[in-house]
């Protein structure tokens, strides 16, 4: 096991690289440095090619209750400038989670708030434990959950995500699979090895294949439905020019006529 650095332990375990968040008696609240900490670790497992997947996990009983109240009061006293600039920090880091040609997978146990919540929803996907619960309660606290808002929008619709920002209600993890808070929700007794074997899952296909994949899923967001089908020609058009592609097609047909499908 690592030492964490600002709250965060970077961690591998053959092809999976993991990022922790490891301020327990905190509740695992983020402050600018343990954000920028994040953001260093996810770089780090980006650039090692031993690395194929990503997992995002919280030490302690919860996954992270987002910005350390003492961090943002302090914070409150400082010049527009000294703001922008530690509120960027926290919109990097949900940008680079998307922009990682790795998948990322949030593991969520316990609370998942405010930035701790959209840092989850920025994840490729949402692995919620039945106890967990979801949230972006900033505007009991006089703020605004203004991070999470993009993504929350194309997770859950305009209509879930208003209700969500405007009450700052929490909900549990079933409503939040139900409403596409996350991808599925595991039960206690299995929450480990199903994380695992998605993990396994992911690192058995082809690297070029998800990273083009993930590519191509976010990129959709700018286009136009008839660039989009245009983007996925051209998309396509590179994955069939790949060694991956060319080995797994050769499988392909072997299993097929294995089956007496050929």
């Amino acid at each position: 096991m690592t030492e964490p650095t600002n709250g965060v332990r970077v961690e591998k375990s053959g092809i999976v690289g993991r990022v922790i968040m490891d301020r327990p008696a905190k509740r695992n609240a983020l402050d600018r440095a343990s954000t920028e900490a994040m953001l260093e670790g996810l770089g780090a497992l980006e650039r090692d090619p031993a690395v194929r997947i990503i997992l995002v996990t919280g030490e302690g009983p919860d996954f992270c209750v987002g910005m350390d109240p003492r961090a943002a009061l302090a914070m409150s006293e400082a010049t527009p400038e000294e703001a922008r600039e530690d509120v960027e920090v926290a919109g990097r880091l949900l940008l680079t989670i998307r922009a990682l040609m790795k998948p990322v997978v949030c593991a969520v146990h316990g609370r998942a708030l405010g930035l701790g919540a959209a840092i989850a929803i920025a994840a490729d996907m949402v692995l919620a434990h039945q106890d967990a619960e979801f949230g972006f309660p900033e505007v009991r606290f006089g703020s605004v959950p203004a991070m999470a808002m993009t993504l929350l929008r194309r997770a859950v619709g305009e209509k879930q995500g208003a209700d969500l920002v405007l009450t700052g209600r929490i909900v549990d993890a079933e409503e939040a699979g139900r409403i596409g808070l996350c991808s599925r929700v595991l039960t206690a007794a299995t929450f480990e090895d199903e994380t695992a074997a998605v993990l396994a899952g992911l690192a058995r296909s082809s690297v070029t294949a998800l990273a083009l994949t993930k590519w191509l899923y976010y990129k959709l967001d700018t286009m136009t439905f008839d660039d989009g089908v245009a983007a996925a020609v051209v998309t396509g058009v590179e994955a069939r020019s790949t060694d991956d592609f060319k080995s797994g097609m050769k499988r392909a047909l072997e299993e097929s006529l294995k089956a007496g499908q050929g």
